[in-house]
């Protein structure tokens, strides 16, 4: 039986792969800190868990034991992390690193966490320019992330070892740390009766599940190599199109406000707000023989049901969220204020033909604003108003 070694492994990535791995048959280790995070799912189809920290002096050498067929570092952010796993892979069939489209840069040397938004020339090939590695910044900030990655990324790729190193983009599935979903679903719990989305909601940020991820690892470990690929859904949803998704799925309407560049500041945010949008090319992928585990709108919907089924009475107070973080894209205060100054009949959307709604989620008790669960699903023309 092949053995898998994740670290990182209770993380949102490392969990879809442990699932993945143990459904075809792998034997899997799940390293993590902490063996509360490790999914009773995971642990039943037989993972085993292994509490490791990797910046404990022998830490990753005790959770690789005598050696695996595939390692998937989930949590290599610097250049001293892939130097500390460099030692290990001697034994090690196929390693897979997991970076980010973080590293890619425009023609002016703008990329995603820069002040300046980038724009790129169609969808982002695996040539496309890279930050400079850096050592000397922090990876947790704006400018070390990406360089701090693309540093771990050639320590790995020089060693000569078969490594494979991924570039996801807006990774979601079930466990994320900031699900941009939640400020939808937030909505539909809190029975919002209006969405207002900045720009039209035209804005792209290519999506990538975790259990698309998760497919092109267990591709990647049967075909060692040393390469690097794009891991994006094979759609690319504009905002206004997952809100949709997202609505549809719980038989959720409202009536849509497609903000225009002269609205207000600070409304109708959200997590895939990027004009130019930003597009990963999946074509290299496709030649290693690499099949999606779905699209958006069926890889989505484990999450959506997690949101709702871990949600509390008061959604402001989700377990776990950086509330701080989803503030500003759910500041209701700001949004009815703005309502309130427009003419009811120049508002809106035309409202959809009715249809059947999905099953309505199980809310958690506590006071909402009145809305009928029986209007039917969003889907109204798209709309642009002032």
């Amino acid at each position: 039986m092949s053995r898998a070694v994740v670290l990182g492994g209770t993380g949102l990535i490392g969990r879809a792969t442990a699932r993945r791995l143990l459904a075809a048959g792998w034997e899997v280790t799940v390293v993590g800190r902490d063996a509360s995070r490790m999914p009773e799912d995971v642990a039943i189809a037989g993972g085993r868990f292994v509490a490791a920290d990797r910046g404990e002096p022998g830490g990753l050498a005790a959770a690789l034991g005598a050696g695996a067929d595939l390692v998937v570092d989930c949590l290599c952010f610097t250049a001293e992390h892939a130097r500390d796993l460099l030692p290990l892979l001697d034994d090690v069939g196929s390693t897979v690193m997991i970076s980010s489209k973080a590293v890619y840069v425009d023609a002016a040397g703008n990329h995603v966490n820069s002040a300046a938004a980038p724009e790129f020339d169609g969808p982002i090939r695996e040539s496309q320019p890279t930050m400079d590695p850096r050592e000397d910044l922090d990876y947790r900030t704006r400018d070390g992330y990406g360089a701090n990655k693309v540093a771990a990324e050639r320590v790995l790729l020089d060693s000569g070892h078969p490594v494979t190193v991924l570039r996801p983009s807006k990774v979601h599935g079930e466990g994320a740390a900031k699900p941009g979903e939640w400020v939808f679903v937030k909505r539909v719990l809190d029975r919002r009766e209006v969405l207002l989305l900045s720009r039209g909601g035209r804005g792209v940020d290519h999506p990538s599940a975790a259990g698309n991820i998760a497919a092109l690892i267990e591709t990647a470990a049967n075909n060692p190599g040393r390469r690097v690929l794009n891991c994006a859904d094979p759609d690319a949803p504009d905002a206004l199109d997952i809100s949709r998704t997202i609505a549809r799925h719980f038989g959720h309407w409202w009536e849509e406000v497609l903000l225009d560049d002269d609205a207000p500041a600070g409304l109708g945010l959200h997590h895939w707000d990027r004009i130019p949008g930003i597009r990963l090319d999946m074509t290299a992928a496709g030649r290693l023989g690499y099949r999606p585990a779905g699209d958006y709108a069926t890889t989505v919907t484990a999450e959506l049901d997690w949101l709702v089924s871990s949600a509390g009475p008061d959604t402001s107070q989700q377990p776990g969220f950086d509330h701080e973080y989803f503030a500003p894209m759910v500041n209701y205060a700001a949004e009815d204020d703005y309502l309130a100054t427009l003419p009811r009949n120049d508002r809106f959307s035309p409202r959809p033909p009715q249809a059947t709604p999905a099953a309505w989620p199980a809310v958690p008790a506590g006071p909402r604003p009145r809305v009928s669960p029986g209007s039917g699903p969003c889907g109204a023309p798209r709309s642009c108003l002032r």
